[in-house]
């Protein structure tokens, strides 16, 4: 069943999303060769804990940590490590704040020093995969429009769009409906209607679409070993239009 929010609801995780996005943009500054993900780690912790929020994610079904950091072939959730960042890495940085019980999720991807032309190219079709979903994220659509656009953009720039992992509804809870695929058919899949929150984040690969799981349970990179990025926003649909709740841009 689809929950959709109330306007009190969907300002509430505005806040959640703005708080949300200030990490992000302090993790840009951070990013750079010699810095590790642990860094990362540990300087999350202490900005949330500073401003009154918690990191949702750690301890959900026993993950130990409050961001997820998947670096080069690494599809997402990585585990934070102390192993510095090389330059020529790209790191995708995913996190879920709690703020007075409100949820915002949002992923962003990094390059470390100078990047190769293909990463670079990587980058940006993945975040402009992000926004053409976003485009198709209006009442009266469907969640298969969504998908169908970010497949049909990536597959023309010669990446692969990955099936395993979608985006989905947020609320109270990390994960809730509707789902919401990064592929598809238009005019397929639920109404979108005025109330719905969710994440729309694509997951872009080099080479093949496919992944396989580490030993670890939780991290899945690229099954050729080429490399991923990933992008992400929470939305909310209202009367208004549709919101980009973890807008980075908002806060300049």
């Amino acid at each position: 069943m689809i929950v959709l929010k109330s306007k009190r609801e969907i300002e509430n995780m505005k806040e959640a999303g703005r708080l949300l996005a200030s990490v992000h943009k302090e993790i840009a500054k951070m990013i750079k060769p010699g810095v590790s993900s642990w860094d990362i780690e540990v300087f999350v912790n202490e900005f949330l804990e500073k401003h009154g929020a918690t990191p949702e994610q750690k301890g959900y079904k026993g993950y130990k940590y409050a961001i997820c950091a998947s670096i080069n072939d690494e599809i997402c959730h990585g585990f934070p490590r102390k192993t510095a960042l090389k330059d020529g890495d790209i790191v995708t940085i995913d996190m879920v704040v709690n703020l007075n019980g409100s949820l915002a999720d949002s992923a962003w991807s990094y390059g470390v020093g100078e990047i190769s032309e293909l990463n670079k190219k990587l980058l940006d079709v993945t975040k402009t995969a992000l926004y053409k979903g976003i485009e198709q994220a209006v009442p009266g659509n469907r969640i298969g429009d969504i998908g169908h656009a970010i497949q049909t953009y990536v597959e023309a720039e010669g990446f692969s769009v990955v099936r395993e992992f979608i985006g989905h509804g947020i609320g109270p809870s990390i994960h809730e409906k509707p789902d919401v695929p990064h592929f598809g058919l238009p005019g397929k899949g639920p109404r979108i209607k005025e109330g719905m929150v969710f994440t729309i984040e694509p997951m872009v690969n080099v080479g093949k679409y496919l992944s396989k799981m580490d030993p670890n349970g939780w991290t899945a990179r690229t099954i050729d070993g080429k490399n991923s990025a990933q992008y992400e926003h929470t939305l909310a649909v209202t009367k208004e239009g549709t919101l980009i709740l973890t807008d980075q841009d908002d806060l300049d």
